[in-house]
């Protein structure tokens, strides 16, 4: 086997990027403080065409050399905006039709492998939007309780937790499998 070149990947560039289609998905970033992740979660949603993400509260926002260290280059192609919080986030989210999860771990939440997405162009629903919280702290209990649900990553091991950026990899990719490749 023989590693693909960048050209031979087939790639768009930036500006096939901003005018393509994208997955109906928004990510909210509630209080995420380490640029590192704010980055990667930049690069995972241009990888899926992911709508927009919302940095919202102390979330930094491009263009720092941080962000762009992990982002590559994806923080000037993905849109975003910024909230003051992330329950305006939501409220924002919610007057413009938006399905809202929060990923923590809630009573009653959905195991992700659960979940079953159903959209379509048609209906007056927007698309989906989800909330991923601080590192420590996760999701603000506010943010949890103006959710529509709460989705859950099942885990086997001794932590509690995955890192931000890892969680929402794992959760663009469930949403990405559903809505652009099923």
């Amino acid at each position: 086997m023989r590693k693909l070149t960048i050209t031979e990947m087939g790639r768009m560039n930036a500006e096939e990027f901003r005018a393509s289609e994208k997955m109906p998905l928004i990510v909210v970033l509630d209080d995420v403080r380490s640029m590192y992740n704010v980055g990667s979660v930049f690069r995972t949603a241009d990888a899926f065409r992911v709508e927009a993400i919302y940095l919202c509260g102390i979330t930094a926002l491009p263009p720092h050399p941080e962000i762009h260290k992990t982002a590559l280059g994806a923080e000037d192609t993905v849109a975003w905006r910024h909230f003051p919080t992330a329950l305006d986030a939501v409220e924002a989210l919610r007057t413009q039709g938006y399905t809202i999860f929060s990923i923590e771990q809630c009573e009653g939440s959905i195991p992700l492998q659960d979940v079953n997405l159903q959209f379509s162009n048609v209906s007056s629903q927007k698309g989906y939007a989800i909330i991923l919280g601080n590192e420590v702290k996760g999701v603000h209990q506010e943010v949890v309780n103006l959710s529509d649900g709460c989705i859950e990553i099942p885990q086997y091991g001794t932590k509690h937790s995955l890192n931000v950026s890892t969680a929402a990899g794992i959760v663009i990719w469930e949403f990405a499998r559903q809505l652009l490749i099923s």
